[in-house]
């Protein structure tokens, strides 16, 4: 990413709320035969002492990614939007895009059948605690075991992470406001990130 230093997200918490609330991630490979991309739910390791998540590949990506064989990138995006500059005031009309974005370096672990049942197990009761009638894995264990042969686990311990959080910073405070108001109705989830980031000014 463009290296502009007051966007820089460098405190390892935020990028695990990052984590926590955009959990589906984009996974990049250099492979021997090129660039791989797949996409996967990912959650927050809160047992690491470290900033890892856990995930799963169906295979066979993850002989396409040879998983576990050398570093990966893993894109957690958070909201992010088109900023008119109609909302600047008069005689601005360049545009931008404000978003909340990690990059995550690593090489995973390749977890064994019983701990990837284990996440597997608790990526379905994280997702499942927002239904009704939410379903765990353990309600067929027999048929979810068998499905669960189909997937490859991981952990990933990330070793660097390259974060921003582009915000309008760069705007004064009455502009960064209208900003917000805009997008208050057009993306509520990116309008509250842009309040964390400018705090009491607007």
């Amino acid at each position: 990413m463009r290296h502009t230093p007051h966007y820089l997200m460098t405190d390892p918490a935020e990028v695990a709320r990052l984590i926590r609330g955009n959990p589906w991630a984009t996974f990049v490979s250099a492979t021997s035969a090129g660039l791989v991309a797949s996409h996967y739910p990912v959650l927050l390791d809160e047992q690491a002492g470290d900033l890892s998540v856990l995930s799963h590949f169906g295979r066979p990506d993850e002989r396409l990614h040879e998983l576990g064989e050398h570093e990966v990138l893993v894109i957690v995006q958070g909201p992010h939007d088109y900023v008119s500059p109609s909302w600047y005031p008069e005689g601005q009309v360049v545009p931008t895009w404000n978003h909340v974005t990690a990059h995550l370096y690593g090489t995973p672990e390749i977890l064994t059948p019983e701990e990837n049942y284990a996440v597997l197990s608790g990526l379905t009761e994280h997702f499942e605690r927002g239904f009704e009638h939410g379903r765990s894995l353990d309600q067929d264990e027999e048929g979810t075991r068998r499905a669960a042969l189909g997937t490859v686990g991981l952990r990933l311990r990330v070793t660097r992470f390259d974060a921003r959080a582009k915000l309008s910073q760069n705007k004064p405070p009455e502009v960064a406001a209208r900003i917000i108001a805009e997008l208050d109705a057009r993306n509520p989830a990116l309008a509250a990130e842009m309040r964390r980031r400018h705090g009491q000014e607007v």
